[in-house]
């Protein structure tokens, strides 16, 4: 059996951490001894622990769960808990403690729910791993020590988003949800990138799809081809812009809006809207000074 240890870091960084978005307050790992035991008590923050070695009971809201290494449990402010060690492998653990007002959101973001505070991973190395760099990172200090932990922190959550998504069984997609998700990625990336170059075949490339087959899923599902769409939406960007911003030029918001061939610009604008930019941009003139 290993030695007893504790160890723990707080935050350099003195901030409110009450009204501040999200702070860590302190991280630590502990070897304890059988039968250590916490609680039962509430904490006023939020305090995760990863079961490194060992075994041992955690007790929360009345409901007891037999813990072992790899898995890891969350602690909710002014929540009623309790846990101990195993009397014949009393358990080492690492933890850490946050607060602030985007708390809340980040653990429902990452899949931690009342009802599903606790996750097992099989493989334990990168989590254990990112609650020892932030307790390493205060251990070293610095004025910037508060902005590297919150680094590591969320990507402690998105190691956790993804193992709560897996076990939610939502990884089990029927071929209808995975082109009802593949419609969204789509639509976002074109939405996010319109104002750049955009390829098709680099998107799909990203996307991991192959182009003919991410082109013929999204017209079967929204009727145009990506390309047809994503002209659209610069060409609706655009008049918002006509409307908007009266001192760029028709070449300026062109451009804006990721088509750098002015004149092809006013082409298709005329196509799809029966009057050229410049016409378009009077005509909202006219209508603003009537009501006025």
């Amino acid at each position: 059996m290993q030695p007893d240890m504790y160890t723990v870091a707080s935050n350099p960084v003195i901030a409110d951490g009450e009204n501040a978005p999200l702070t860590i307050l302190f991280a630590g790992e502990s070897q304890t001894k059988p039968l250590h035991r916490l609680g039962p008590k509430v904490y006023d923050f939020y305090l995760m622990h990863i079961v490194l070695e060992g075994k041992g009971i955690f007790v929360c809201d009345g409901t007891r769960h037999e813990l072992r290494a790899g898995h890891t449990f969350l602690i909710e402010p002014e929540q009623l808990i309790s846990y101990e060690s195993d009397s014949d492998e009393p358990w080492r653990y690492r933890w850490v403690a946050f607060t602030g007002t985007h708390s809340a959101s980040l653990v429902a973001d990452a899949g931690f729910k009342s009802e599903q505070q606790i996750v097992f991973t099989s493989d334990k190395r990168r989590a254990a791993i990112l609650f020892r760099r932030i307790y390493e990172t205060f251990r070293s200090g610095g004025i910037a020590a508060d902005l590297e932990a919150l680094g590591y922190l969320h990507l402690l959550f998105a190691e956790y988003k993804a193992a709560l998504h897996a076990l939610s069984g939502s990884s089990i997609r029927t071929a209808k949800a995975d082109g009802d998700h593949l419609l969204q990625q789509v639509i976002h990336y074109l939405s996010t990138q319109y104002a750049h170059p955009v390829s098709i075949e680099q998107m799909a490339e990203s996307l991991g799809y192959n182009r003919a087959y991410l082109s013929r899923l999204f017209k079967q599902r929204t009727g145009v081809s990506p390309i047809n769409f994503l002209l659209t939406l610069r060409i609706d960007k655009a008049r918002q812009m006509l409307r908007e911003r009266s001192e760029l030029t028709i070449e300026q918001i062109s451009a804006s809006v990721g088509l750098q061939d002015a004149l092809y610009f006013s082409k298709q604008f005329r196509r799809l809207h029966g009057q050229s930019p410049t016409a378009y941009r009077e005509a909202m003139r006219s209508i603003r000074g009537q009501e006025n």
